[in-house]
C-alpha cells in the first residue's frame, strides 16, 4: 500500500538525488523479491539522506515480507518518528506487525495514534482497528491468567525428522493416523505427503508404519478423520484427475485384512470447483464437517466450516455453513467435532483472540444451534497460528502439531492435559464381538444404538465380516439401549445407562453370543421397562418389543413363554402377581401388533428363578427382568 502510495505521488519527502535513486533501485529489486539488494540500496538511501521517511517505510515492508518482523517494526519506529502524519497508515502497519508479534500494548498505543493523526478513516477500517485494539486487550488479560498448558512429545514411535500434523485417532485411542512430509526425490518438490499409522502399547505408541497403498500414492494425501471404529477414512487431495477442484475430500474404508479401499472423490454435493478440505467425521456416523474455500471480492481466500448428513438414500444432503456465530468474515479452518457430538474445536483469526489463528471451543445448544465460541486461552494460543488441535475421548487429552524446540525435526505431534472448562462432554463407548453361542464362530451382523428417552437411532451399522467387532461411541446424558440382529438366529439386547454416571468413562465390553431359535432358548429383554411396583410399560419399551414383534412375524411356528420376574424384597404373594401382570402387558402389545395369541404364553415366577444373588443392588436388579424362551 505504501509502495502505489509513493508512486503516485511522484514526489518525495527528500531532495536529494543520490537518496532517490538508492530509493528506486530499491523499490525495483522489491518487485523482484531480491530482498537483500533492496535493504541495501534503502540503506544507502537512508545514508545519504537520514530523513527520508520513504526509505525507512519500504525498508520495513522489505523487513515484514522477509519475515523478520524486529527489524520491520523497527524501521517503521524510525519513520514515523521523523513525521508521524506524513502518512498515517503506516501507523496502522505497525500496529498490526506488533499486534502479530504479540508487543500487545505498544500494538495498542499505535492503533490510537493512527485514529489520531488519519485526517478520516473509513468504516471498514475503523472496524479493524477497533478488533485489534479488542484483541490486543484480551490477549493482555488472558497472558495475566494462564491455562494449564505442558505439551509432552509422543515419542519417536509417531516423529522423526521430517513433519508430522493432522492427528486422528479410533475412538478407543489405541490407533493414530497422521500426515508426515516425507523426501521423494520423484515428487514435485521433491516431498510429498504420505499417511502413516502407529497403535498404542502398554502406553507408548509403537513404531509408525506407512498406511501404502491404495491409501497413499506418488501424489499428496493430508488432513484425515477416521470414524470411531476406525472402518472409515476421510481425507483431502489436492490436484487429483478425478477433482472437481483444486482441493476435494475423499472417503475410503478398511478391509478386513487390514487394508484399504481406493479411495474415491466423495463427490457432489460435497465437493465443488472451489476447495474443500480438513473433514472431520462425527461419531454417529452421520454428519460430517469439514472447510470450503471461496475466493471473496477482495480477491483473497474465504475459508468457512460447512457440514452435511449422510441421509436415508445413501446421499449426503446439501452442505450448509454453519452459523455466523462460528465463522466470521476472516477464516476458519482445522475443525473437530469432538465423539461427544456436542463439543467442536476449530481455529479462526476472526473471533476475538492472541493474533493469527486462535483455537476455540463452541459447544451445541439444546436448540442444536452453536453457542458463543470460547478462545482455549494462553499459552495454548500466542501470536502466532494455533492449528489442528484434536481431542481425546475421555477429553482429558488435546494433541497439536508444533516445530518447538526439543522436538524431532519440523513438526511434530505433542499431546497435553486439557484444562476442566475447556474439556468435552464425558464419553463412554461400547466394543463388542458377536459370535456364534454354539460354535464360538464370529458373526456378521446388523446392530443399532438407541437413545433409550427418544427411541432416536444413534448409530445403525454392520459389525466387522471377518472379526464379528464394532464400536460405537456413547456420550453421557443419556441412555442407551443396543440391539444386535442377524437372519436365522435370536436378537439380543443391552443397557447402557450413561445419564446420570457423570463420571462414566470406562469402555463397555461385551461378547455378544447370538443364539439360533430352537426351544428351551431363552432372551432377556433388557430395555423393556415398568415403573416401581407397575405393570404398566413405559414408553421406552416400544422399540425393543417391536423387534420381538418382528421377530415373530417372520417366525410364526414359533411359540414363546413371556416370563415376568422380580427380585425378593417385599411380599412374595405381591411379587407373584406383579410379575404375572407385567408379563400379561407384554402379551397384550404383542397381540396389538398382530401376533396370534396362539404364539404367546405369559407367565409369572416372582422370585423364583433368581440368575444372580440378592444380597446386592447388582444382583438384584438383574433378577428384575423380563424375559422369553421358545417353547
Amino acid at each position: 500500500m505504501s509502495t502505489v502510495s509513493f508512486a503516485q505521488k511522484q514526489k518525495y519527502s527528500t531532495t536529494n538525488r543520490g537518496a532517490i535513486k538508492s530509493f528506486e533501485d530499491g523499490t525495483a529489486f522489491f518487485d523482484n523479491r531480491q530482498y537483500d539488494a533492496a535493504i541495501r540500496s534503502f540503506e544507502t538511501a537512508i545514508m545519504k539522506d537520514p530523513n527520508f521517511i520513504e526509505a525507512y517505510i519500504l525498508m520495513a515492508e522489505v523487513y515484514a515480507s522477509d519475515r523478520l518482523y524486529a527489524e520491520a517494526i523497527e524501521s517503521y519506529k524510525k519513520g514515523i518518528a521523523i513525521n508521524p502524519e506524513f502518512y498515517p497508515n503506516n501507523l496502522y502497519q505497525l500496529g498490526s506487525l506488533q499486534f502479530n508479534t504479540g508487543k500487545y500494548e505498544d500494538a495498542i498505543s499505535s492503533l490510537e495514534s493512527f485514529t489520531k493523526y488519519a485526517k478520516q478513516v473509513g468504516p471498514e477500517k475503523q472496524l479493524q482497528v477497533e478488533q485489534l485494539v479488542r484483541n490486543s486487550k484480551y490477549a493482555l488479560e488472558a497472558i495475566k491468567a494462564p491455562v494449564e498448558f505442558t505439551p509432552i512429545n509422543l515419542g519417536d514411535g509417531i516423529n522423526s525428522r521430517f513433519s508430522e500434523y493432522y492427528p486422528t485417532f479410533t475412538v478407543d485411542q489405541q490407533e493414530i493416523i497422521f500426515t508426515r512430509d516425507i523426501a521423494d526425490a520423484n515428487a514435485l518438490g521433491g516431498h510429498q505427503e504420505d499417511f502413516y499409522l502407529s497403535k498404542l502399547r502398554d502406553s507408548i505408541w509403537q513404531q509408525s508404519i506407512n498406511a501404502a497403498g491404495p491409501l497413499n500414492s506418488s501424489l499428496n494425501e493430508g488432513a484425515p478423520s477416521i470414524s470411531a471404529d476406525g472402518r472409515i477414512l476421510f481425507f483431502t487431495a489436492c490436484d487429483r484427475p478425478d477433482g472437481k477442484g483444486s482441493c476435494d475430500i475423499y472417503i475410503t474404508q478398511r478391509m478386513n485384512d487390514g487394508s484399504w479401499t481406493k479411495p474415491l472423490n466423495i463427490g457432489a454435493p460435497i465437493n465443488t470447483g472451489a476447495w474443500e478440505t480438513q473433514p472431520s467425521f462425527s461419531s454417529d456416523g452421520k454428519t460430517l464437517y469439514f472447510i470450503r474455500g471461496t475466493i471473496n471480492r477482495e480477491g483473497g481466500r474465504q475459508q468457512d466450516i460447512w457440514v452435511t448428513s449422510f441421509q436415508k438414500d445413501m446421499t449426503w444432503s446439501e452442505p450448509q455453513q454453519l452459523s455466523t456465530k462460528i465463522n466470521t468474515k476472516g477464516n476458519e479452518e482445522s475443525v473437530f467435532i469432538h465423539p461427544d457430538n456436542q463439543s467442536l474445536y476449530f481455529s479462526s483469526n476472526g473471533h476475538t483472540g492472541l493474533g493469527g489463528l486462535d483455537i476455540f471451543l463452541s459447544r451445541k445448544q439444546l436448540d442444536g444451534s452453536w453457542g458463543d465460541p470460547i478462545n482455549l486461552g494462553y499459552p495454548i494460543n500466542t501470536y502466532n497460528d494455533e492449528n489442528s488441535l484434536v481431542v481425546s475421548a475421555d477429553g482429558k487429552r488435546a494433541y497439536f502439531a508444533s516445530d518447538r524446540k526439543g522436538g524431532f525435526g519440523g513438526l511434530d505431534l505433542y499431546s497435553f492435559s486439557l484444562y476442566k472448562k475447556a474439556q468435552p462432554l464425558l464419553v463412554s463407548y461400547v466394543k463388542a464381538r458377536v459370535i456364534d453361542a454354539a460354535t464360538k464362530e464370529p458373526l456378521s451382523s446388523q446392530f443399532e444404538i438407541i437413545d433409550v428417552e427418544s427411541g432416536a437411532i444413534i448409530i445403525s451399522n454392520s459389525t466387522d465380516k471377518k472379526r464379528g467387532e464394532f464400536m460405537a461411541c456413547l456420550p453421557s446424558g443419556k441412555n442407551y439401549m443396543l440391539n444386535v440382529n442377524k437372519e436365522g438366529y435370536l436378537f439380543y439386547s443391552d443397557y447402557f445407562e450413561c445419564k446420570t454416571s457423570n463420571e462414566r468413562q470406562n469402555a463397555f465390553e461385551l461378547l455378544v453370543p447370538l443364539k439360533k431359535p430352537v426351544a428351551g432358548e431363552k432372551v432377556v429383554l433388557k430395555n423393556v421397562f415398568f415403573d416401581v411396583n407397575k405393570a404398566d410399560l413405559k414408553n421406552e419399551s416400544t422399540y425393543e418389543l417391536q423387534k420381538l414383534v418382528s421377530f415373530l412375524k417372520a417366525n410364526t411356528t414359533v411359540k414363546i413363554e413371556i416370563g415376568g420376574h422380580t427380585d425378593n424384597t417385599g411380599d412374595k404373594k405381591a411379587n407373584l402377581l406383579l410379575s404375572q401382570n407385567r408379563a400379561n402387558s407384554v402379551k397384550t402389545f404383542l397381540t396389538s401388533k398382530g401376533i396370534s395369541a396362539s404364539q404367546l404364553v405369559s407367565k409369572g415366577y416372582g422370585d423364583t428363578v433368581p440368575v444372580a444373588s440378592n444380597d446386592n443392588d447388582t444382583g438384584r436388579s438383574q433378577n428384575r427382568r423380563t424375559e422369553f424362551v421358545i417353547l
